[in-house]
């Protein structure tokens, strides 16, 4: 008789979560996954693929402009919210059986229900119990909304997805890149967005350029933005929900949405029970192979907040497979993770940021470059991009690329393989662009700015 049920005991059918199990089952092992909701986790469901779908559409009132630049007549037009959302819901739901199809092809059984340890080598989904040599925690994490006076008639962002009329007034709260997404949808949808943030800059921890330069082009296509500004309560009138800011003024909208930050989904998960630390903000503590204070208990992803990008949770969920089940113990990688920020314009960055190659003790040379993009000769819009690579003077290896501007993440995913196998400012310098491109700026910049 074996000594487990399983060799692996997956809670949390994320992204991560389904990766491990499947990757892991492929080696011979015995897994089973269990999920409470929805397979596929954050990213499928209520992030990444849904918010892209909208970012998608929220472009076309844009493009309708330019293409009158370019001759064409564009006749009457109209958009709408409901038909987009049972569309963006009918392609969810074939991606939730894509996945349950992988996991099924895969040899991996799914459990449905909630996961609870019971200890290290036992899960508990409803009324029974699996036990398992290992056990991997991948949960994720759920949106916060901070508590105050009328905060239960806001919304968070996994309820954005689901409202049933596009609103015509819009207060988003935060500064993250959700937040700035979002303000970008609903503008481009054309309802009237009002964002506030309580810093002096969204996108904390992003290069200063990237800030700036996404702030001026947010505020030419009309969104609202108020900076150190915060709501102190929210009162609902026949008019709408009436909020009341930190500096005395009443804005009035006709939804509140907080995307201030989103903690680990670790409450009530039996952690305690099976001797896995948390730290004060219920993240679950691992060390470098994602192994938690219990020898047998593992976690990846969002729950452990270490990089909360699903391409990181994949790479965490991959190294783990390779630690437990091929004899190889592999550590996570997390240098020179490229991500993008669906705004509008796009950003996406690779590497460090200016200030902190500064901060790192780099002596740096910093080549900017903004311009108006060819197409926007003809389009009419005033929309400009913003280029920049921070390089190392001593050793002229490029120590950050960022972007702001139309396909930001599609080109810098492409400079984020240079950036892997350390490339250089020469290097860089010696290939020959596309030409006409934006992206061939990246390699055409030769005089570093001052200061």
């Amino acid at each position: 008789m074996p000594k487990f049920d399983y060799d692996l005991f997956v809670i949390g059918a994320g992204s991560g979560g389904v990766r491990a199990s499947r990757m892991a089952a492929q080696t011979g092992a015995k897994v089973a996954v269990a999920e409470e909701r929805y397979l596929g986790g954050t990213c499928v469901n209520v992030g990444c693929v849904p918010k892209k779908l909208l970012v998608y559409a929220s472009h076309y009132a844009e493009a309708f402009k330019e293409a009158e630049g370019f001759g064409w007549q564009v006749g009457e037009r109209s958009f709408s919210w409901k038909n987009l959302i049972a569309k963006k819901d009918a392609e969810i739901a074939r991606l939730n059986g894509i996945y349950r199809t992988l996991l099924d092809n895969a040899g991996v059984e799914l459990v449905e229900g909630r996961g609870h340890l019971v200890d290290a080598h036992t899960v508990q989904v409803g009324d029974q119990t699996y036990s398992a040599k290992h056990i991997l925690v991948a949960v994720g994490g759920w949106p916060d909304i901070p508590t105050f006076p009328g905060c239960e008639h806001a919304i968070n962002s996994n309820a954005v997805f689901h409202l049933e009329e596009q609103p015509k007034r819009v207060l988003i709260v935060g500064g993250g890149y959700i937040a700035v997404e979002f303000a970008g949808i609903f503008n481009g949808m054309g309802s009237q967005v009002t964002q506030l943030y309580r810093g002096e800059l969204f996108l904390r921890g992003f290069d200063a350029d990237v800030r700036t330069h996404l702030r001026d082009e947010m505020i030419k296509k009309g969104v609202d933005l108020r900076f150190n500004m915060n709501v102190e309560k929210i009162e609902k009138t026949d008019n709408g929900l009436a909020c009341l800011l930190t500096d005395g003024s009443t804005h009035t909208a006709d939804v509140v949405f907080y995307a201030t930050g989103r903690s680990a989904l670790t409450q009530n998960l039996g952690l305690k029970e099976a001797g896995v630390d948390t730290n004060e903000r219920g993240v679950v503590i691992v060390d470098e192979y994602s192994k938690t204070s219990a020898d047998s208990v593992y976690a990846i992803g969002d729950v452990t907040d270490r990089i909360n990008l699903t391409p990181v949770a994949l790479h965490e969920g991959m190294a783990l497979v390779e630690t437990l089940f091929k004899n190889n113990p592999t550590k996570p990688k997390y240098d020179n993770v490229a991500s993008a920020v669906f705004s509008q314009p796009a950003c996406g960055s690779v590497g460090l940021a200016e200030h902190e190659a500064r901060e790192k003790g780099f002596d740096v040379e910093v080549y900017r470059s903004a311009f108006k993009p060819m197409k926007h000769s003809l389009s009419g819009l005033e929309e400009r991009t913003m280029m920049k690579i921070i390089v190392c003077k001593k050793t002229d290896k490029v120590l950050g690329i960022h972007m702001v501007g139309p396909d930001a993440g599609e080109i810098i995913q492409g400079f984020a393989v240079a950036m892997k196998v350390g490339v250089t400012k020469a290097q860089l310098d010696a290939t020959i662009g596309i030409h006409p491109t934006s992206a061939e700026e990246l390699v055409t910049m030769r005089t570093p700015v001052q200061g």
